[in-house]
């Protein structure tokens, strides 16, 4: 069934993500496709995400192109937070909860959704993320805190980031300051 359907607008880059948010008896799943320019590349991404009934990842697939170079990772995650990429297991990445899709803000639901913070409480999460243009995932620290009804301060450290992002009822990005900007959403 779905949920809610997303149209993003990119602010750093020329590009779009158009996502669809929905609920099955086994939990959620995140479908989209992202176009934008990265690095003077065209790239062209489309994504499944399916998490289980209390948001926790479960699998994810990202096919497309980064430029010239083909995308195709079948990414899952399994018991004892173990990742495998490919079929491949990736130590490196035991351990962690949530993917976040460096290209699109969709990702960001799950988390949102899993931790359930209320307003004042504020958590940090080791994250899978997928870095584009290198196409490599790594685990990197996130922090969250409610500060609103729609609202929560959010920080990546690896990447100088802070900001406040705008949410919606269904916890996906409204506004990702200076990088994403919803511009229809149901």
């Amino acid at each position: 069934m779905t949920v809610a359907r997303y149209l993003w607008r990119r602010l750093d880059s020329p590009g779009h993500d158009a996502c669809q948010f929905e609920k099955s008896e086994t939990g959620y799943r995140l479908a989209g496709m992202a176009a934008f320019m990265e690095g003077g590349r065209v790239c062209q991404l489309k994504y499944e995400v399916l998490a289980d009934q209390s948001f926790r990842t479960r699998s994810a697939r990202v096919a497309g192109n980064v430029g010239s170079r083909e995308v195709l990772l079948s990414i899952r995650s399994g018991r004892g937070g173990k990742w495998s990429v490919n079929g491949s297991e990736q130590p490196k990445l035991a351990g962690c909860i949530d993917l976040d899709l460096g290209f699109t803000p969709a990702t960001n639901l799950l988390p949102i959704r899993r931790l359930a913070l209320r307003i004042g409480q504020e958590t940090k999460a080791a994250t899978v993320y997928l870095d584009i243009p290198s196409i490599k995932l790594r685990v990197i620290p996130q922090h969250y805190k409610r500060i609103s009804r729609d609202a929560y301060a959010y920080e990546s450290p690896v990447h100088g980031y802070r900001a406040t992002l705008q949410v919606s009822k269904h916890g996906a990005i409204e506004r990702y300051p200076e990088v994403f900007e919803l511009e229809k959403g149901k």
